[in-house]
């Protein structure tokens, strides 16, 4: 049986503990995570112990950590959106297959260097875009895929943002806004551009986008209003957002966990007493974000397929729901709950298709993720199925349709990706 291979974890926030460090801990016979890296010396300590790492391989940042050279084959890096390329770039420099968190960067041109950065060291750069290995979304692929709906004509494609966890994660949470993170089209759905590309299997030629911050804002409540839920608020008991309500009846684990700074579970007095000072206590009408509450793409991919991807932050039920219509027939998905049905023009037929389920985070898609890492890095091949060079075309979709909704504008994909990498190919001459 061969030895588990050794990575480095950069980052021991919540995908860093409780997604790839319990991978770790389920599969010892896959990977041993033996070095970490991370500011917060409560998470870093918290994670060191439970996956017994040496203190002498504890580290406060990844400068330090790279500064004792390459400690084993894998990087993991799970920083934030704006750390990627800072540790990305100078770990495969230094030898490391790596995987990272989504986004890869936070500007275009960012997501070029680190490709090539990625290609020159001829290193695994795997990009954690779930979608690709949830058992749902294979099945829709393989749908698409064998023709039995025909050739694909029209997409729509509904990325349904449940309203806490866009109050949580997008309104007071790490991704609310542009100076912190990126882009909500970026952040949140660059899992859905990735998909589509994937499952279309042609590239986007043309897009073009609309969005705004709508409802999230001062205006949209009276002066009365304190700026944390935990100052007395008038209207708490008619606000869907009032926070100490919102994070006490929730159970264990994410989100409450992000009220502690190193990711446990709570007492209810305890989460009280963070709501306080936490930015997870804030009226949503009162924080300082500015990344859209919803916003809609329009694509033309070759072949004269038309998509149009919608991302909803007001959603009561959450999770992806999709349509495609194809010269045969229509496949309709919705990712929860789970339903997936094909209808064939010919008969007028119905099939319900079975989903094979798998364990694991993002309906099985973190444990296909980590397990094709696992091998790419046992066989030293970057060619995964998210590859870095596959990553960026879908990244670049994401980019386009931020300036498109920015300019006004119809972007041309293939003009738009000549500019990015002849303006990063002029900056390196």
């Amino acid at each position: 049986m061969p030895q588990p291979i050794e990575a480095v974890l950069v980052g021991a926030g919540g995908r860093g503990f409780d997604t790839f460090g319990a991978y770790a801990l389920q599969h010892p016979d896959e990977i041993r995570i033996v070095a970490v890296a991370e500011p917060v010396a409560e998470k870093c300590e918290r994670f060191a112990l439970l996956h017994k790492i040496d203190p002498k391989y504890r580290f406060s940042s990844h400068k330090e950590l790279f500064a004792r050279g390459q400690l084993a084959p894998a990087l993991i890096n799970t920083t934030g959106d704006r750390q990627h390329v800072a540790v990305s770039v100078p770990a495969l420099q230094l030898g490391y297959h790596v995987m990272q968190e989504k986004p890869m960067a936070t500007t275009p041109h960012d997501c070029v260097r680190i490709v090539q950065a990625a290609e020159a060291a001829h290193r695994v750069l795997q990009i954690g875009h779930v979608m690709r290995y949830a058992p749902f979304y294979v099945a829709v692929k393989n749908v698409i895929a064998s023709g039995r709906i025909g050739e694909v004509v029209t997409v729509n494609h509904q990325e349904n943002v449940v309203y806490w966890h866009m109050a949580h994660s997008f309104i007071r949470g790490k991704w609310r806004n542009l100076a912190g993170s990126s882009p909500m089209i970026l952040a949140k759905s660059c899992h859905d551009m990735d998909f589509l590309r994937w499952v279309i299997d042609r590239p986007c030629e043309r897009i073009v986008s609309f969005g705004s911050l709508t409802h999230y804002r001062r205006e949209s409540v009276g002066p009365e209003i304190p700026d944390r839920c935990t100052d007395g608020c008038p209207i708490a008991d008619a606000c869907a957002f009032y926070a100490p309500r919102f994070y006490l009846k929730m159970g264990p684990g994410w989100p409450a966990t992000d009220l502690a700074i190193d990711q446990r579970d709570l007492s209810a007095e305890e989460k009280l007493e963070a709501l306080k000072t936490s930015p997870y206590g804030r009226c949503v009408y009162r924080c300082d974000n500015d990344v859209v509450d919803h916003q809609v793409a329009i694509m033309e991919f070759a072949g004269g397929i038309t998509v149009t991807f919608t991302m909803d932050g007001f959603a009561y039920d959450g999770g992806r729901t999709m349509r495609y219509d194809g010269t045969r027939g229509t496949l309709r998905g919705r990712e929860w709950p789970e339903e997936l049905r094909v209808y064939n023009h010919l008969g007028d037929t119905e099939e319900k298709i079975e989903i094979q389920h798998v364990a694991g985070g993002h309906g099985g898609g973190d444990t296909g993720l980590m397990g094709t890492f696992v091998r790419a890095v046992r066989t030293n091949d970057p060619n995964v199925l998210t590859s870095a060079r596959t990553s960026l075309e879908s990244h670049l979709m994401c980019f386009a349709a931020e300036k498109s909704r920015l300019e006004g504008s119809i972007v041309d994909m293939a003009e738009y990706t000549r500019q990015i990498e002849a303006e990063v190919a002029t900056e390196g001459s």
